[in-house]
């Protein structure tokens, strides 16, 4: 089974003109990226996430803000990562329950390998365990 893992994106710039960093597949993404999408706006006293994917892998950025991710394995494996910087990703392998706390005010970017299906998720905690 996969593992979780960062991924350090190049930083490209100075601290006067600002920084780029680009997500480039096959360079540091593991996978064709088939979907992006972003979350935003989410109150600090909000927890994300709560489900697994059942196919679907992800890399999570926090382009602004910072997440506190906690993702536990089918065989119970409990990992967390403090996304905080724009230059960093979170490599979600699929059947790693997720639970995610933003500070206010973060964006977090996920890119994904598949489209949008629904049946991809679980959302059931005793059923992700089964």
């Amino acid at each position: 089974m996969e593992k979780p893992y960062l991924i350090t994106f190049d930083k490209i710039g100075a601290e006067e003109i600002g920084y780029l960093s680009v997500a480039e597949n096959p360079i540091n993404i593991p996978f064709e990226v088939k979907r992006v999408y972003w979350v935003y706006g989410t109150p600090q006293a909000v927890e994300r996430g709560n489900h697994a994917h059942i196919e679907g892998v992800q890399i999570l950025v926090a382009t602004s803000g910072s997440i506190q991710v906690t993702l536990e394995s089918k065989a119970g494996e409990v990992l967390s990562f403090d996304l905080s910087s724009p230059a960093v990703g979170l490599y979600v392998p699929k059947m790693y329950w997720r639970k995610l706390n933003f500070v206010d005010n973060t964006v977090c970017m996920c890119l994904a390998s598949l489209p949008y299906d629904p049946l991809d998720y679980i959302y059931d905690y005793n059923e992700f365990k089964k």
